[in-house]
């Protein structure tokens, strides 16, 4: 090999250096101080991908089947395999199904859940997945603060009880409820909680004024009570409901009374996707 040859294999190479160095310390630092939201399209289920400032992934339920991982990939570079947080809410099926297959093709570092007793297929499948996967779990049974940094942090409202290893009538009734928070802004997630919750939220006195609210149980009228709606006071909704679904969701009183509070509302079967930015002050539909 020519001198000439060299001495250019060698300038490429430190031009090389040179860019991809803090072109991976972009992508793995991100720095744009952007909370993002998204509300993914998973037909009649819940699925919510959270990507904080600081880089960190936490998927809340995953929806009835594997087009989770289809829209996941549309919200994560190629790279980015990692979820650093798994919630589920509860174990009916239209929550836990996707999550089978998230933990089969991303990396879960830690997974929070209730522990109530449901003897659904899908639930005993995702069930022995963790267990096979040793990943680390939080047994959510009482309020509590999970903190990603100083200014982002989840405060679990609901429940204030423990259902671990406990039969429960109503299932909907052990969803866990929670607020994150990123400095003067807030997300309310009520998985499918219905009346009984939102009444006990309110009986205990909570701030549950919210920028977000994650409308309950797919905008079912057991759900979204005039009264929490009125405790919230939303500026969004967004109701994570499948088009032409046989449940009649979402329920038209419902609307009827996000309207009447001038809240601006997205579905995902008419809008697909919806994605909620958030800078800290202000928020804003992507």
């Amino acid at each position: 090999m020519s001198n000439k040859l060299c001495k250019i294999l060698l300038i490429l190479a430190i031009i090389f250096v040179v860019i991809a160095i803090p072109t991976f310390w972009l992508l793995y630092h991100p720095t744009n101080n952007k909370l993002e939201v998204t509300f993914l399209d998973v037909n009649q289920g819940d699925a919510i991908l959270i990507k904080t400032p600081f880089g960190q992934n936490i998927l809340i339920d995953g929806g009835p089947d594997n087009i989770v991982l289809r829209k996941l990939k549309n919200s994560l570079p190629w790279w980015d395999k990692k979820i650093d947080l798994m919630i589920l809410t509860h174990p009916h099926d239209d929550h836990v199904t996707g999550l089978i297959d998230v933990i089969k093709h991303y990396k879960v570092k830690r997974i929070a859940y209730t522990g109530a007793i449901h003897t659904a297929p899908n639930y005993l499948r995702w069930l022995e997945l963790v267990k096979n996967k040793n990943i680390a779990l939080i047994i959510i049974d009482r309020p509590q603060k999970i903190e990603f940094s100083n200014d982002c942090w989840l405060d679990v409202l609901y429940p204030t009880k423990n259902f671990l290893k406990k039969h429960v009538e109503k299932l909907n009734n052990t969803s866990i409820v929670a607020m994150l928070n990123y400095n003067q802004t807030r997300f309310l997630f009520m998985g499918d909680a219905e009346i009984e919750v939102e009444t006990e939220l309110l009986n205990n006195n909570i701030d549950l004024s919210a920028n977000v609210l994650k409308i309950g149980h797919h905008g079912s009228n057991n759900s979204n009570s005039a009264d929490f709606l009125r405790a919230v006071q939303p500026e969004i909704a967004v109701i994570q409901v499948g088009k032409n679904n046989t449940f009649g969701h979402p329920n038209r009183r419902v609307l009827k009374k996000l309207e009447r509070l001038g809240t601006k509302i997205f579905r995902t079967d008419l809008n697909g996707t919806v994605q909620v930015i958030s800078d800290g002050m202000n928020i804003y539909v992507k």
